[in-house]
Order: structure tokens, then C-alpha cells, then sequence
């Protein structure tokens, strides 16, 4: 049963967005690696951009399609599980991304197909 629909979609992606700016300072990631307080700020300015330039109805300015959205959320989920491996994250570090990619690759495959009219 597939439930996330593109609005809810829509204002999941702000909050995370600020969430994987601002997490890194506040649980003092990139202990094991330098790479994961970075990563993880690069990737919650891109995801602000994103979401900025979506094709929803928060996108600000909507020249991005939804579509392609959602396949760099699923690339970044994919990037995130892989990243504690590729860059020999260890503890909060390695659980960091694993959490967020499972999140991340959760809510795309929960994805609600909109009804074509």
C-alpha cells in the first residue's frame, strides 16, 4: 500500500533538507571521517536547491519535474547506504546514513503514483 503522495512528499523535503544541514553540528558527525559532516551539509544544500526547483507545490521555481525528483532522492538514499563503506564511516558516522538512506529509500518506494487525467 503505497502512501506518500507527491504533497506529502512536497513537505517532507524542507524539513529534511534543514535537517541534513543542521544534524551534522549537533551530533558532531565526521568523528571516524571528515566526509560525513561534509556529505551530509552538501547534500542538504542540494536537496534545498531541489526542492526549490520542483515541480511541486512548494517548488519556488518549478522547472525541475517530479520525476526526476524523486530518482535523485533514490540515487542519494542509494549514495547515503553505500557512503559508511566507501568511506570507512564507523559508528554514529556509518549509523547516520544507513538510518537516513533506509529513511530516504523508504519514503520514494511508498511513493503514490499520481492518476493520470
Amino acid at each position: 500500500m503505497k502512501f506518500v503522495t507527491k504533497q506529502i512528499h512536497a513537505f517532507l523535503d524542507y524539513p529534511v533538507a534543514i535537517a541534513l544541514i543542521g544534524l551534522p553540528f549537533l551530533l558532531g558527525l565526521g568523528e571516524s571521517n571528515p566526509i560525513a559532516f561534509q556529505l551530509s551539509v552538501l547534500t542538504g544544500v542540494a536537496a534545498l536547491i531541489l526542492t526549490i526547483l520542483t515541480d511541486h507545490q512548494l517548488g519556488l521555481v518549478r522547472i525541475i519535474p517530479y520525476k526526476v525528483h524523486l530518482i535523485v532522492d533514490f540515487l542519494v538514499a542509494i549514495v547515503f547506504i553505500l557512503a559508511p563503506f566507501i568511506f570507512s564511516f564507523e559508528g554514529l558516522d556509518a549509523l547516520y546514513y544507513w538510518i537516513n538512506g533506509a529513511a530516504v529509500l523508504f519514503v520514494v518506494s511508498m511513493h503514490k503514483p499520481e492518476l493520470a487525467v
